[in-house]
């Protein structure tokens, strides 16, 4: 059984031949099997298939993560400049009933 930090290869026989899974460590007591094929010949046949989706799995896996880490960066410079922007606006309007209430002030004397 091919392992690593996160992900795992478990091949085993089954009643049609034999079976390989690609799982994932949730956590410590936890796995869950992402990715199965069933029906091969003999183990080496599924332990070769496991090796190769499973190098397929986590280059597909990398992609994904750098393609949701660009977006979080997107959003978070988004909501950063939306921020900045209400915070503007707030100062803004501020400094106008300031001087809105010194022309009132003065119009009183």
């Amino acid at each position: 059984m091919t392992t690593s930090k996160k992900f795992a290869i478990r091949v085993s026989e089954k009643r049609n031949g034999w079976c390989a899974e690609i799982t994932r460590q949730v956590t410590s007591r936890k796995q869950v099997v992402s990715k199965r094929e069933q029906g091969f010949e003999t183990e080496a046949l599924a332990q070769e298939w496991a090796e190769k989706e499973l190098a397929q799995f986590v280059e597909n896996q990398v992609k994904r993560n750098e393609r949701k880490a660009d977006q979080r960066a997107e959003r978070n410079e988004r909501q950063e400049r939306e921020a900045a922007e209400r915070k503007a606006a707030a100062m803004r309007k501020r400094s106008e009933a300031a001087l809105a209430q010194e022309a009132d002030d003065e119009e009183d004397f």
